[in-house]
């Protein structure tokens, strides 16, 4: 009887070791930034994503970026996108909160500030990450009351539940204070992405002068091409290179 209670104990023991091991873990500064880098990696490739199915509004064939709507609205598709849907949720709560309790075990580890000498533009972009963040985070709420419930604007259909995603975008850019806001947070999105996308190198121990300008010139790449990207519709619009 004793024995099968320290078998029991033991089990017990080797069960929860590995969650005591993952909770250590993010504890420490270098899980937060693990969490960071890796749902960091996530949020990219959605935006990713995201922006190449928008780009189908340059389409020669003005109903492609319809066609790709209702492919994505599909029936048989909703289990698959709302599983997406909730991996994103889930990415962007543990990259804000992991990024808020790193910001505040920095700050309790250092109180003093001290003037260092930095890249300038890498020093902006890492200040802007603090609000960059927010702000984006209110523009995709922002965006999704626009071209999802349609509370911003009203939006038009072509069937059931198959909304014109190309009138919807065309009528909604036409309002400048919406492509206005659009192209404010796209900006604030690329210096997010820009500091973001380098440090996370650093963050899983992938740093070296010999190889840190590179990193930091590819991120810089990539983040502009997105805004450039995303900045480019809501402009298309404004100049009338895109209509309905």
């Amino acid at each position: 009887m004793q024995y099968r209670r320290k078998q029991d104990i033991h089990m017990s023991a080797v069960a929860i070791n590995p969650l005591n091991r993952a909770v250590r873990f993010y504890e420490a500064p270098i899980g937060k930034k693990a969490v960071m880098a890796v749902t960091g990696v996530m949020l990219v490739g959605y935006v990713i994503g995201h922006l190449l199915g928008n780009l189908q509004i340059y389409s020669s064939d003005p109903q492609q970026i319809n066609r790709y709507a209702a492919f994505l609205h599909n029936p048989s598709n909703a289990l698959a996108l709302w599983g997406v849907r909730l991996i994103l949720l889930a990415a962007v709560v543990l990259h804000i909160v992991s990024s808020v309790q790193l910001w505040q075990q920095n700050r309790e580890a250092r109180p003093l500030r001290y003037y260092k000498k930095a890249d300038v533009p890498t020093s902006y972009a890492a200040r802007t990450m603090l609000w960059s963040g927010p702000i984006v985070a209110a523009f995709v709420i922002f965006h999704v009351l626009h071209l999802t419930t349609g509370s911003i604007l009203p939006l038009h259909d072509i069937g059931p539940n198959m909304p014109d995603v190309r009138y919807n975008v065309v009528s909604g850019f036409q309002n400048y204070w919406v492509s206005g806001f659009y192209i404010f947070a796209m900006i604030l999105l690329c210096m997010h992405l820009y500091h973001g996308l380098w440090s996370m190198f650093q963050s899983v121990g992938i740093s070296h002068p010999r190889y840190t300008s590179k990193l930091k010139k590819g991120a810089a790449i990539v983040a502009i091409l997105i805004a450039i990207g995303n900045c480019s519709i809501p402009i298309a619009v404004m100049a009338g290179l895109v209509t309905y």
